[in-house]
């Protein structure tokens, strides 16, 4: 009798220890990481920066075009490229909702580094991993800074038009929006300010701007709202475009920054930074530090990639990047 008592405990001691291993292997699976396709797929990363080097190098805006991508994808529903599917009988995409609508590009430059992938690596890497690998060689392509992309994320079978249309910041966002909403992603303040530093590339729309331009508020230069006047009159050419930094329009410096202080901010959202509010010291710090700006913004690009990605056995690998398999 005292040796089944034995043996019974040894058996659920040992069925213990199996099932806290198994947890365990199954919590290091679930954890994205910078080696992930090191044996599955080791040439994925040069295949991506191959398709997004071409595409930046026939047009510069699309850099900013691809880091606004991987931005729009993770701020719906987390990091799980429901951004890049097609409107279905089932799917309402997130590329008609109005922050996607006509000003999200880039869907394919994804599809096709997806497609080179797939010729050698079929079911391996996935859609929102492009995404963010795209977005690291998009900055390091226009001057700005590197980072270990963390990888293992997995395609959603889902999109939310609602959350895109919700969940997105928008051009004419207060101050305490703009930090809320960073915030209920889990990104402080100061990941908030960093990540506004990407509008130092890219162009707007003449809609998003024209308010402020013919607002002949305190804080705007006159000089700067006459020169973009010229291509944004009060009414219709909606569509005009106008560089997010004038400075240096295809560099992802710390221009932006300094470009606030001398009330030039292009958005009414990038002006609101330095604004009398709490986020003002940033907006100093990095406008006198290129250095600093650059470090911070690879650690809130990192950051914002870990939010909420699918993983193990959650989501799908896509096959094309635009459809579910």
């Amino acid at each position: 009798m005292f040796k089944m008592s034995i043996s019974a405990n040894s058996f659920a001691a040992i069925a213990a220890i199996f099932s806290l291993l198994l947890l365990s292997s199954m919590q290091c699976h679930a954890q994205l990481s910078s080696t992930f396709y090191d044996r599955t797929c080791p040439n994925a990363l040069t295949m991506i920066r191959t398709s997004v080097r071409q595409a930046v190098s026939r047009e510069r805006r699309m850099a900013a075009s691809l880091i606004r991508l991987h931005f729009h994808d993770c701020f719906v529903q987390g990091c799980d490229a429901s951004i890049l599917l097609d409107e279905t009988p089932t799917i309402v995409s997130e590329k008609t909702a109005l922050p996607n609508l006509g000003s999200a590009r880039g869907y394919g430059i994804i599809e096709d580094a997806k497609r080179e992938l797939e010729k050698t690596c079929p079911g391996i890497v996935s859609c929102a991993d492009i995404l963010a690998v795209a977005a690291r060689d998009a900055s390091t392509l226009v001057g700005g800074p590197s980072w270990a992309v963390k990888l293992g994320r997995r395609d959603s079978t889902t999109a939310s038009h609602t959350l895109a249309e919700t969940d997105l910041p928008g051009p004419f966002d207060p101050l305490d929006r703009l930090i809320s909403g960073f915030a209920n992603k889990g990104l402080s303040t100061r990941d908030m300010v960093a990540l506004s530093g990407a509008h130092s590339i890219g162009q707007a729309q003449c809609f998003l701007f024209r308010d402020r331009i013919y607002s002949n508020g305190t804080d705007i230069d006159a000089g700067f709202a006459s020169t973009r006047r010229r291509r944004c009159p009060q009414e219709d050419q909606n569509g005009n475009l106008a560089p997010l930094d004038l400075v240096t329009p295809n560099q992802l410096d710390n221009n932006y920054f300094k470009n606030l202080r001398q009330r030039k901010g292009l958005l009414q959202s990038d002006q609101v930074l330095l604004s009398g509010g709490s986020t003002d010291n940033i907006v100093l710090e990095y406008s006198n530090s290129p250095r600093a700006f650059a470090s911070d913004f690879a650690a809130a690009m990192i950051r914002m990639g870990d939010i909420s990605p699918l993983t193990g056995q959650n989501g799908i690998i896509r096959t094309v990047c635009g459809s579910i398999n």
